[in-house]
């Protein structure tokens, strides 16, 4: 059974990637899979990494949870917005403050890389945004994406890191909405 943690990263409450995290959950559900998810929205946490990796600043409970569901998982699921460019502060906030030393990576002695601890897992980043997908990839040069990819994921040892981009939010209709609703949902029963 392959364990699914989905963290909608979406500050607003009851948006369309909040809907998309539903649909994907109920996709792996009905595949047999185990699905935890984390709204960060709803936790309570200092999105502030006081002092950096050299500050002793204590993991609030949310956050201690959330690394328990991090290691617990095969498969992390981040659904957010694209926002100038990269993610929401409420999600950077999160990763600052849970993918730290000693859980998520560690570094070496003598090594410009890191041990990565984190390894065995795999990535989807199922991200919306207003822009056309041509800009935000070939003008951009997909700065999120890219950050979420490979600087943070990778980094840390998450391979095989896929992005679903769903562009032109704003301007799509509710027909489009639907659909995606149901491809995503569709991610899900298919563990991708």
């Amino acid at each position: 059974m392959k364990k699914i943690l989905i963290i909608q990263g979406n500050p607003i409450e009851n948006s369309y990637g909040s809907h998309l995290a539903k649909g994907y959950a109920q996709g792996a559900v009905e595949s047999g899979a185990e699905v935890r998810e984390l709204v960060l929205a709803e936790m309570d946490f200092d999105l502030s990494l006081t002092g950096g990796y050299k500050g002793n600043q204590a993991l609030e409970p949310d956050l201690q949870e959330a690394q328990k569901l991090i290691a617990w998982a095969d498969h992390l699921v981040f659904v957010y917005p694209n926002w100038w460019g990269g993610m929401p502060a409420l999600l950077k906030g999160f990763i600052d403050r849970v993918f730290l030393p000693g859980f998520a990576f560690k570094y070496r002695r003598n090594s410009p890389l890191p041990e990565q601890l984190l390894k065995g897992k795999t990535a989807r980043l199922i991200v919306t945004m207003d822009s056309p997908y041509v800009y935000y990839r070939f003008y951009l040069g997909q700065p999120g994406h890219q950050m979420m990819k490979h600087s943070i994921l990778k980094f840390c040892g998450v391979s095989s890191v896929r992005a679903t981009n769903i562009t032109q939010l704003r301007k799509m209709p509710e027909s489009a909405k639907k659909q995606w609703l149901e491809r995503v949902q569709n991610m899900g029963r298919k563990l991708a």
